[in-house]
């Protein structure tokens, strides 16, 4: 108990670079995704096969492989990046290829119909999206974004692997201090349980108001 005491100030700090760097890697990668995805869905074929060449690439990668090709890769081509920011990008990427995916399988579940009945009415296209695609995408797409979350939260301990002091770290150095490793892992681990378990209660709630078939 008392080895836990001690280190609640010092995992109070590596939590907030934790949820900082979650935060950051979550909006990012929801702009990217977006974007990118329409892109697949409805740009022309170069830029079609270029996002799907970019989606299926990253997601082929494991995470802890990317971050140490931009930890260490990006230097070698002359682009000097903070360890922190080498973690951020790393983890921007890997999300951005999942939102993709997300955001054409939302997309494309909308009928063919609808795209049509907008351009019918004289909607231009960007007018078609936000009036008539995504409104009716979106039901479909926050509920595996929102488990896409917790992803994101559970990876961004594999920065510590770069020196970055997030939770992960937080508790490491406590332990080398303590030498009392079980109390404290499990103390991070009830951490991580916490945050993602409100996420998934999240996403189980969205599941349950968007759904289209309800019993």
């Amino acid at each position: 108990m008392a080895a836990i005491v001690y280190a609640l100030p010092f995992l109070l700090k590596g939590l907030l670079i934790t949820l900082w760097v979650s935060a950051i890697v979550v909006a990012l990668s929801l702009c990217i995704g977006i974007v990118f995805g329409v892109g697949l869905i409805y740009g022309p074929w170069p830029v079609k096969l270029v996002v799907r060449f970019f989606s299926d690439c990253i997601r082929g990668i494991p995470i802890l492989v990317l971050i140490f090709i931009v930890y260490y890769g990006f230097p070698a081509l002359g682009l000097h990046i903070v360890a922190f920011w080498a973690g951020v990008v790393a983890l921007t990427l890997f999300k951005s290829a999942q939102v993709v995916e997300y955001v054409r399988g939302a997309v494309l579940s909308i009928p063919k119909g609808q795209m049509e009945a907008g351009m019918a009415i004289g909607l231009t296209f960007v007018q078609r999206l936000r009036y008539v695609i995504f409104p009716q995408a979106t039901r479909r797409f926050l509920p595996p974004w929102i488990n896409g979350v917790t992803d994101a939260v559970k990876g961004s301990a594999l920065i510590s692997l770069l020196g970055i002091v997030d939770l992960m770290q937080s508790i490491n150095e406590v332990i080398g201090r303590t030498y009392e490793a079980m109390p404290l892992y499990l103390l991070g681990a009830f951490i991580y349980f916490a945050i993602n378990y409100s996420l998934s209660s999240l996403s189980r709630r969205m599941e349950r108001r968007y759904s289209y078939i309800r019993e």
